[in-house]
């Protein structure tokens, strides 16, 4: 059964805080400034941190979020994660990303802005609330949400 969360909107935003510098980091090699944090609710311990990275490993699943959930699968030594973990990613996650929040069952994911063109979770497919997900976290959305949106705006008209 999944843990209830206790949800700290200060420690969210501390949490999301972390996720935007790695965003920062992100832009800063030029990759889409996406940032994830991974952390554990009953500690509080820091388990895993990602940017986005396609571009510099050469792979399109690159993602913030698919990168700190292979960090703490490998920290963990199993496929399915603890199930009181929380996943804050400063930009909704996609398809790709929702599927494997829900495989790696993920008890609570936290994003910073939404994405109406590519987002997969209040967006798109919606894909925790289709009938064949079978694992759904908790979702909370717009933590940071402005700041998150601030930066993808910057990087992508600088781009331009």
């Amino acid at each position: 059964m999944r843990p209830v969360p206790v949800i700290d909107p200060d420690r969210d935003a501390a949490w999301m805080a972390q996720a935007l510098d790695l965003a920062r980091q992100a832009a800063a090699a030029g990759e889409a400034p996406i940032g994830a944090v991974l952390v554990d609710d009953q500690t509080q311990e820091l388990i895993a941190t990602a940017h986005n990275e396609p571009i510099g490993l050469h792979d399109p699943s690159g993602h913030a979020e698919i990168l700190a959930l292979r960090r703490a699968g490998e920290k963990f030594a199993n496929y399915r994660l603890a199930p009181h973990l929380t996943l804050y990613v400063t930009l909704e996650p996609c398809t790709m990303c929702a599927g494997a929040i829900s495989h790696a069952r993920i008890n609570r994911l936290v994003y910073g802005a939404a994405d109406p063109k590519g987002g997969a979770v209040e967006n798109g497919v919606r894909f925790f609330e289709q009938d064949t997900c079978h694992w759904r976290p908790h979702v909370t959305s717009g933590v940071l949400g402005e700041d998150s949106s601030t930066l993808l705006r910057s990087f992508f008209k600088a781009r331009r």
